[in-house]
């Protein structure tokens, strides 16, 4: 499975987990940027032809990925809807969103809180740029912010998700994973 960076492969790995599929049947890559998917796709070919290749993308990398697709062997004029058959699902803004929307900013919070990051948190507000901002994208930005703080989150917000309350294009993925062996 591709993923743009360590906090998606750690959301990725941590929804595999929760789903029970058999970590030595799959591989989650962090590919360090979605512009580094080409090479990735190349060296995954030219390794193992028979792997099934997956992946995460954000809206906005929809051409990158389709391209990359494109020029490993994978169809043609790809479009978000190719790429889910393809098994690679797209996000809206990028990963943390579509945690933070499916988990809610209550719950969210809490899994802050219980981290022991709320004064951090709470001290966002201060800061001009971010004072009438919404408490949605205040977390996001605080996710963001913080040395390493997007990838301690990602699989503590994936823990939190009641049941069926995954992210769909995150769900998609481990479940396409499942499907063709990964479980």
């Amino acid at each position: 499975m591709l993923v743009e960076g360590e906090s998606d492969a750690r959301a990725v790995e941590a929804l595999a987990r929760r789903a029970g599929l058999d970590g030595a049947s799959y591989v989650v890559v962090a590919m360090g940027g979605v512009t580094n998917v080409g090479r990735h796709l190349r060296e995954l070919v030219d390794e193992r032809p028979d792997a099934l290749v997956a992946g995460l993308c954000d809206a906005g990398e929809v051409d990158v990925v389709a391209r990359a697709l494109t020029r490993s062997g994978f169809g043609r004029a790809l479009d978000r809807w190719d790429l889910a058959a393809l098994g690679f699902f797209v996000c809206e803004a990028d990963l943390e969103d579509e945690l933070l929307r499916a988990l809610g900013d209550g719950a969210a919070l809490e899994v802050v809180e219980g981290q022991g990051d709320l004064r951090s948190f709470h001290a966002m507000p201060e800061q001009a740029p971010h004072r009438d901002r919404p408490l949605r994208q205040r977390l996001r930005r605080f996710l963001g912010s913080g040395s390493g703080r997007k990838i301690r989150y990602a699989p503590l917000l994936v823990e939190a998700l009641p049941a069926g309350a995954e992210p769909a294009p995150l769900a998609a993925l481990v479940a396409h994973v499942a499907r063709w062996g990964g479980g």
